[in-house]
């Protein structure tokens, strides 16, 4: 009777420890009560300036296709190098490979970069191209709460001549404030922000530069 009140009292401690280490969690995959859709922004809060005048009369938007992480509606998490999981009760309202494109397209405009700025596919008829293509997108969990990584390649294309007219990567990592999908998007929004940021000052001087050289 002793042993096995021993064994007992043993098995409800370990079965407590069990789960108030079940309490202290990162977020990452737990269950909730419902699925929630959320929404890739630009969450830059600075006004843009616009230009006093567009450098181009046009400009199209080509997405370049896309990896796993950026082409599904899934949000990736990562707790370790090259190795990414998906958060099950979380997803995007849009793929990351079609949103992105839009939220540049409304940064541009924003801008007033060109006289009108479309899409791939639009009935718009323009000399300048810039595609752009996701390299990552994910939350990067391996020290908790982690942060928000996109990295994005730009090429900006004279159509005229078929001809690329400048490339560059840019990439941005901004801390979470915890480790869940909901903060894990803002995260990756304010990273989409700041790639912007960094992106429309590079693509201006280029565009300026091409648009006035010679034929």
């Amino acid at each position: 009777m002793t042993a096995w009140l021993a064994w007992t009292v043993r098995g409800a401690a370990a079965l407590v420890l069990a789960m108030s280490g079940g309490c202290v969690s990162l977020g990452v995959g737990d269950n909730a009560a419902a699925h929630a859709q959320l929404a890739l922004h630009d969450a830059s809060t600075v006004p843009v300036d616009r230009l006093p005048a567009p450098l181009v009369p046009a400009l199209i938007i080509q997405p370049q296709p896309a990896g796993a992480l950026a082409d599904t509606q899934a949000i990736a998490y990562s707790r370790r190098p090259h190795a990414f999981a998906y958060y099950q009760l979380a997803s995007w309202t849009e793929r990351p490979v079609r949103q992105l494109p839009r939220l540049l397209q409304r940064r541009l405009e924003a801008r007033g970069l060109a006289g009108a700025v479309g899409l791939l596919g639009e009935p718009l008829r323009a000399d300048w191209l810039v595609s752009l293509g996701i390299d990552t997108l994910h939350h990067d969990v391996a020290t908790p709460p982690g942060s928000g990584r996109v990295a994005i390649t730009v090429d900006l294309f004279d159509r005229r001549t078929r001809t690329r007219v400048a490339r560059r990567s840019f990439e941005a990592s901004l801390p979470a404030a915890d480790a869940n999908a909901a903060a894990a998007a803002q995260a990756m929004s304010q990273a989409v922000a700041r790639v912007f940021d960094d992106l429309l000052p590079w693509l201006e001087t280029e565009l300026r530069r091409a648009a006035r050289a010679p034929d």
